[in-house]
């Protein structure tokens, strides 16, 4: 496993759910640290500086280090978890999946269960099993084990529990948590690359808190840093698997990073837009164009900071975002950190005013 691999199975198997995020921040602290300035906002996120040449034009790169996840609501008298939601969840894609409780005795192993099949009604089978109707087992005897022995407690967060694996075509990587682990891993790597370069600018890499539950760390730390213009470096929706038409979802894995040119949260600056897909092209390297009607990222909040901010949305084609397992393409993570290093060695006072006119 080369050191790329290394990092992306170590920061993607972290647990850090909405609210608690701080395994992942460790692991970027761990490997910025070094290297830049370090700075924080007031409810979690870390703020990663670069200085270049230049002190303006501020650049800010948002990745948000969050992932679904659930919170114990209760714990039943015999001992099973009910929880409640951190970030979207469908369904479908819950029951029979390995979850970690993570207590304050320890991590310990669960799994979602619910009534099973054999005992339903032929009606009941035909209906989704609803959230509220799940539970959690963790191999407790009782309430009491749970709690004395276990440390299980109402608030502890709970992550989802899954394997990185290397595909059998090497460039398909299956973990949990690339939304937006991916995203952290990208902006880390762009840091690394630019500290033995020149850059007429200054390069903010932003590790979020609780984007999945509102957008909440962009606005934080955007509010820290004040930035000029910046990125959210995230995933998107990738239309590459059956029953899904282009005109759904149109970026597809292998195919280069995904340059948006709409989400529900926020219209793309038009000029930054333009000078992104020209920056690519001029560089050679492959991009696509991508929409995002049902969701939004980071930069949602941060393109209405203060007085607006020129705002874009990098994204990793990624297939089942919002479960345990997920696929990305390492060409397209590779497309994503050129662009930006390109990006940056480009923007300085000159272009950010080009910008605005």
């Amino acid at each position: 496993m080369d050191n790329t691999l290394a990092w992306l199975k170590e920061i993607s198997t972290a647990p850090g759910v909405s609210g608690f995020e701080q395994p992942v921040k460790d692991l970027m602290l761990k490997k910025l640290g070094p290297i830049t300035e370090v700075s924080y906002d007031k409810i979690g996120s870390v703020i990663f500086a670069k200085s270049g040449s230049f002190a303006d034009p501020k650049i800010m790169l948002a990745s948000h280090m969050d992932e679904i996840g659930f919170m114990v609501k209760m714990i039943t008298k015999e001992g099973f978890v009910k929880f409640t939601m951190l970030g979207g969840w469908w369904e479908q894609v819950m029951l029979g999946q390995r979850v970690t409780v993570m207590t304050s005795k320890g991590n310990i192993p669960g799994v979602i269960g619910s009534k099973p099949p054999h005992i339903l009604s032929p009606e009941e089978r035909k209906k989704v099993v609803k959230k509220r109707e799940m539970f959690i087992d963790i191999g407790a005897a009782d309430e009491n084990e749970a709690r004395a022995r276990f440390g299980v407690r109402p608030g502890d967060p709970i992550a989802p529990q899954s394997e990185f694996i290397v595909m059998a075509n090497e460039k398909f990587l299956m973990a949990k948590a690339w939304d937006n682990r991916v995203g952290c891993a990208i902006v880390a790597e762009v840091l690394e690359k630019l500290h033995n370069e020149i850059h007429a600018n200054t390069v903010y890499g932003v590790g979020t808190v609780q984007e999945e539950v509102g957008l909440r760390g962009a606005q934080t730390s955007a509010n820290v840093i004040n930035p000029d213009i910046a990125f959210a470096v995230d995933t998107c929706i990738a239309g590459d698997t059956p029953g899904i038409t282009e005109d759904l979802a149109s970026s597809k894995l292998g195919k280069g990073v995904a340059i948006a040119i709409y989400d529900a949260s926020m219209i793309p600056h038009t000029k930054l837009r333009n000078f992104v897909i020209d920056t690519a092209e001029k560089n050679n390297i492959p991009y696509q164009l991508e929409f995002t009607e049902g969701g939004g990222t980071d930069a949602g909040k941060i393109h209405v900071h203060a007085t607006g901010v020129p705002s874009l949305v990098l994204s990793i084609p990624t297939r089942y975002i919002h479960s345990h397992n997920s696929i990305i393409h390492r060409d397209d993570y590779e497309a994503a950190i050129r662009l930006l290093v390109a990006i940056i060695k480009n923007l300085d006072a000159s272009k950010y005013k080009e910008l605005l006119k």
